[in-house]
């Protein structure tokens, strides 16, 4: 096993961490701005795999990132599932709402996603056929609570209040949604491992609004089921669980869940995270995004206290939270630099 990613999630401790950013190909840089305009629309470039293969590329080649992540996004599976989706430009996604039984009845059932899904899939073999032999490839989808949370708001929302509204109020609903998204989620990514992905991720994003019993039965136990599922048809493919602003919650998490790598925000301490969940595996994060954009010396400084904090373990870089549009990508190109520096 020569990839550094692979070898980091496997465990092993390397003297200079393999280092991807979450949303690395994206609004930040013109050569996607371009790609972007010439597919029309959002959903148009995740469903085109010929520039969603180019998209995806675009930063390994400027950067030399050691991983690249299929360029796609966690609500197309709602989608595949029969919801409506459209964008709105400068507010972001929409969708038809899930609050009751009669919504959930309207959806499709769990093997019809692929119908939709195929040309991410598509996409995916491009990418494992056009990487450099070097460059590790990820692919991911959203976890059930975070997707539950846009299908029964039909958005993004502050609070995530509709979804523990109905957790609240339609229990057998809410649990039926998240048992579904959970279904397609294994059958979503393990056609993505058998299209070429090296590596999976499960993005929970809204994982902190979860407290208590919640968390463990809402962000942790899907997790594990998905895991579960996924090492079961597919040994030896890593995942890595990213339970964002989990806080005390991120104690635990790998053996919990299966996980071979726990993505941590920037809500956290590295070096807190050194103390209490790099213990249990491989840790990836943790740097502010906001650096991408500031840059300077700041930068430089966050970049090694993380390294020097996480150095003692197996670690892969990232940021705590997805790159920003108003990132500049010198500052990328200073990140790896500075983590990479003799």
């Amino acid at each position: 096993m020569t990839k550094a990613i692979l070898r980091s999630l496997a465990g092993e401790t390397l003297p200079v961490p393999p280092v991807w950013m979450m949303r690395q190909a994206g609004r930040y840089l013109p050569e996607y701005k371009a790609t972007r305009a010439q597919a029309g629309d959002f959903l148009s470039l995740c469903y085109n795999p010929d520039l969603a293969t180019e998209v995806t590329l675009q930063p390994i080649r400027r950067f030399g990132f050691d991983a690249a992540i299929l360029f796609a996004d966690i609500l197309l599976v709602p989608q595949a599932l029969g919801a409506d989706l459209w964008f709105v430009t400068g507010e972001g996604p929409r969708l038809s709402t899930v609050t009751g039984a009669a919504d959930l009845a309207k959806l499709k059932p769990v093997a019809a996603i692929h119908e939709t899904l195929h040309p991410i899939y598509q996409t995916v073999r491009n990418l494992a056929g056009e990487l450099p032999s070097e460059v590790t490839l990820i692919g991911f989808a959203g976890a059930p609570w975070t997707v539950a949370t846009y299908m029964i708001a039909g958005q993004g929302t502050p609070d995530q209040a509709p979804a523990h509204a109905l957790k609240d109020t339609d229990r057998a609903t809410f649990e039926a949604l998240i048992d579904l998204i959970t279904d397609a989620t294994i059958e979503y990514l393990s056609a993505q491992i058998d299209a070429g992905a090296e590596v999976v991720k499960l993005f929970d994003s809204w994982a902190g609004s979860l407290s208590g019993d919640d968390f463990d039965r809402y962000a942790l136990a899907p997790a594990r089921t998905i895991i579960a599922a996924l090492k079961a048809r597919h040994p030896g493919v890593p995942v890595i669980a990213f339970p964002r602003e989990a806080g005390d919650k991120y104690v635990g998490f790998h053996a919990a869940t299966g996980a071979d790598c726990v993505a941590v925000d920037n809500s956290v301490d590295a070096a807190w995270v050194a103390e209490n969940v790099q213990t249990g595996g491989c840790v990836q994060g943790n740097l502010a995004s906001r650096h991408m954009v500031t840059g300077g010396d700041s930068l430089v400084s966050e970049v090694r206290r993380i390294r020097d904090a996480l150095s003692q373990g197996p670690h892969v870089f990232n940021l705590g939270h997805g790159i920003t549009p108003d990132a500049d990508p010198d500052n990328v190109s200073l990140m790896i630099d500075t983590l990479r520096e003799k």
